[in-house]
């Protein structure tokens, strides 16, 4: 249970940490305004603005990744193949990241497809066995 929980809460944590880039982005655009942060991130361009999707993703991934873990974890269906999904899903959003900061757009989606695909897999295994 404790990769699940742990892949959970870096999942949750991962917005924070894209942030890191998209700060240093507005910071560098002119000064990281605090008064009217989106104003100001909805201006960036390049690099800042690849790093304010990539933030804004990550937050869109809590939305079907969390709701795997904990239906798995409440079924009481954690074995190898759950726990390896997890991990892998959390190390296809560190590429998707870094993709999206560098710009290699095609990895970049490939990175997604596969973390979405974990995700959807913790589930579909669950149906599969129910029937």
């Amino acid at each position: 249970m404790a990769v699940m929980i742990i892949s959970l809460l870096i999942v949750l944590v991962m917005p924070i940490i894209a942030k890191v880039p998209l700060a240093y982005a507005m910071h560098q655009s002119s000064r990281y305004d605090n008064k009217h942060p989106r104003n100001q991130q909805n201006s960036l361009t390049g690099f800042g603005a690849r790093a304010l999707a990539a933030h804004k993703n990550c937050f869109e991934a809590i939305a079907y990744f969390a709701p795997a873990v904990v239906t798995v974890m409440s079924l009481g269906a954690i074995d190898d193949v759950a726990k390896l999904l997890a991990i892998a899903f959390v190390i296809s959003r560190f590429i998707y990241l870094v993709m999206y900061w560098v710009n290699w757009d095609i990895l970049r989606s490939a990175a997604w497809v596969i973390g979405f695909g974990c995700a959807l897999a913790l589930l579909v295994r669950l149906l599969l066995a129910m029937s």
